[in-house]
């Protein structure tokens, strides 16, 4: 058993002393075992499409109770339709696998005060993006009936599944990407980039600037998702210097 895994530990070599080749075999090796991630997590989605589709729909059904159908206009819309979600799906089924054949590609290169900080770095990555795609959810039926609202009553809108769908993705992974900001902030801090007490005196352009993000890359351009995004990104800010302070101590 000990000289099986002693193999085993002798199998990789450590990475100053792989060629070029070898690292690039081994990363073909990751991204084989990532795609097959993928094939799987995407065929489970597509297996899953009513569920999925139920799920995404219901910001929607929160707003029309008795009126919440899609309508579709082409005899392939539907297949185009579940073979989006289940891409959609795949992607973020396989995620998690993803991250750890990342993980496991760069961990031999890092020193012990780099792996130190990218565990701390990478779970809090994920919980941030998780927790930007709820807020995207959780807000989505208040900017959906203003979108519905603001061109006026004598309107009747017939929603597509695939113009729908596209929104409330996008607009979670928007979301889920602004969400990064505290992450981005304290790497800056830790790599001596910037210090607490420079985002502390650019508090005011700060708020200004997030803001203006805000509403720049909103896909919604509703009032309900720009602040939405803005308070947290301001409190996040705040956030990052409170714990830029406490990592110089």
């Amino acid at each position: 058993m000990a000289i099986s895994l002693k193999r085993r530990s002798e199998a990789r070599p450590k990475p100053d002393a792989m060629t070029l080749v070898e690292h690039l075999t081994e990363l073909r090796g990751r991204v084989l075992i990532s795609a097959a991630a993928f094939v799987v997590t995407a065929t489970a989605a597509f297996l899953l499409y009513p569920h999925i589709l139920s799920f995404l729909q219901q910001p929607y059904c929160n707003l029309n109770p008795h009126h919440c159908g899609f309508y579709i206009t082409g005899p392939l819309d539907g297949l185009a339709l579940r073979i989006k979600i289940a891409a959609y799906g795949g992607v973020f089924l396989a995620s998690p696998v993803w991250l750890w054949e990342l993980w496991r590609f760069i961990t031999p290169g890092l020193n012990p005060k780099e792996k130190k900080y990218a565990i701390p770095f990478i779970v809090a990555s994920i919980l941030l993006f998780a927790l930007g795609c709820l807020v995207a959810y959780l807000t989505f039926p208040h900017a959906l009936g203003f979108l519905t609202s603001i061109g006026g009553p004598s309107l009747n809108q017939i929603l597509d599944p695939t113009k729908y769908l596209s929104l409330i993705v996008l607009l979670m992974t928007v979301f889920g990407l602004t969400f990064e900001f505290p992450v981005l902030l304290v790497s800056l801090e830790v790599a001596g980039v910037l210090t607490p007490k420079k985002l502390s005196s650019w508090r005011r352009w700060a708020i200004v600037l997030i803001v203006v993000v805000a509403g720049v890359v909103t896909p919604s351009s509703d009032p309900f998702s720009m602040m939405a995004m803005a308070i947290p990104l301001y409190l996040f800010y705040e956030l990052s210097i409170v714990i830029g302070k406490i990592i110089r101590r």
